[in-house]
């Protein structure tokens, strides 16, 4: 794959991203997409996986041909996520991109389904519901790219795409992609046959230099410590929660003390959600404070930060959550606050990750590496020194 394989508008922004050369997945997996074949793609998070099947698809498509391309997300932020990137890459075309995502007007959904869109990009939930009202015609769909499909074989989600894929033509070609094989594999191969596995965990070198920590704090004190750390220099980052509540609390203290923070919820109306991020990615705000919502294909450029306020409940849980910092080779740095009690739980989840894992200090305003000298003790060593000074002269 490089640059030669694609159409006129595909090599021109090409060249302007300044792209010299493909990431490994997109180069694996770019003969067997473009042949027509059904396949699961699996590659770290932050590994260049969006554009891996986009620019074969695109270079494919005929324009004026609507409903040619379905990509399935599994949140509202990944679909208008693929959206932006979907649009970048399809400049110069004319073709255009349809967002159908829940909570927008279905209406307005509808009317710009009527100006026949070549790329519709959604959840399943809304998708089905225009497909079942015959404002989608399912039959012309000719690929159907499931994004992070390990969250989209979990729950409802599996009946609503199971629903979608029966609507559409016997020949369409199937495309999954995630970060993760083992859940993915086990439940495709309930329903599907023949799939060509592109796997490159082991070989894809994209991952940047990420650092993993933990720093030992009381429940009761884990505000305080986040206060903390929003207020270093270099600080930027998400901050992770496993409950709700926990974060809703979290933030209030936060904005109390005037720290510059925003929330990501699944139970916040769209707009909400999309000005949170827009403010984070503009540096408006210093944490973005969310749940397992949005660990999940949010690509935030050059993030440095993560923080996990709780360990999370999986090895899986952990592995899209850190996926946020050091994505396209850059560096990043991953703190989840532990208790005496959690301690064990999350060297069990670096364990299984096969994870370098090593304790930092918050201090005098400062991330140390090394623990701290505290001042009793600084004081008890130098009574020693002199002491010990004194012996000598005698």
């Amino acid at each position: 794959m490089n640059n030669q394989d694609f159409v006129p508008f595909l090599q021109k922004n090409w060249q302007e991203a300044g792209f010299q050369k493909p990431a490994l997945i997109q180069s694996k997996v770019f003969t067997a997409i473009t042949e027509g074949k059904n396949l699961v793609g699996i590659a770290p998070t932050g590994s260049g996986k969006t554009l891996a099947y986009l620019l074969p698809l695109f270079n494919k498509l005929v324009p004026g041909n609507p409903s040619q391309l379905l990509v399935l997300t599994s949140s509202q932020e990944l679909a208008m996520q693929v959206v932006e990137v979907a649009r970048k890459w399809l400049a110069g075309s004319g073709m255009k991109v349809q967002p159908l995502i829940g909570g927008a007007n279905v209406k307005r959904q509808q009317e710009a389904l009527k100006k026949k869109p070549e790329v519709l990009i959604g959840t399943p939930g809304r998708v089905l519901e225009l497909i079942t009202a015959k404002k989608i015609k399912a039959p012309t769909i000719k690929t159907i790219v499931f994004d992070e499909v390990d969250q989209l074989v979990q729950g409802q989600s599996l009946q609503l795409i199971q629903q979608i894929v029966k609507a559409t033509d016997n020949n369409t070609q199937h495309l999954y992609f995630s970060a993760t094989a083992d859940v993915v594999l086990a439940e495709l191969n309930q329903f599907e046959s023949e799939l060509l596995l592109v796997d490159v965990t082991e070989e894809d070198d994209s991952q940047g230099d990420v650092q993993h920590f933990y720093l030992e704090v009381s429940e009761r004190k884990k505000v305080e410590q986040l206060r903390r750390l929003l207020n270093l220099p270099s600080f930027w980052g998400m901050v992770f929660f496993n409950q709700l509540n926990d974060m809703g609390s979290a933030e209030e203290k936060l904005l109390f003390h005037h720290l510059p923070v925003a929330s990501l919820a699944s139970d916040q109306a769209k707009m909400s959600r999309k000005a949170a991020i827009e403010q984070f990615k503009k540096h408006q705000v210093l944490g973005l404070l969310t749940t397992d919502l949005a660990s999940r294909g949010l690509d935030i450029e050059a993030l440095p930060f993560v923080v996990n306020t709780d360990v999370p409940l999986s090895e899986e849980s952990y592995l899209h959550r850190a996926g946020r910092v050091g994505r396209m080779g850059n560096t990043g740095v991953v703190i989840t606050f532990v208790t005496s009690q959690e301690k064990a739980d999350l060297t069990k989840i670096a364990k299984k990750l096969d994870l370098n894992l090593a304790p930092i200090y918050l201090f005098g305003g400062e991330l140390l590496t090394q623990a701290p000298i505290k001042k009793s003790e600084k004081k008890k060593n130098e009574k020693k020194s002199k002491k010990s000074k004194g012996k000598r002269r005698k």
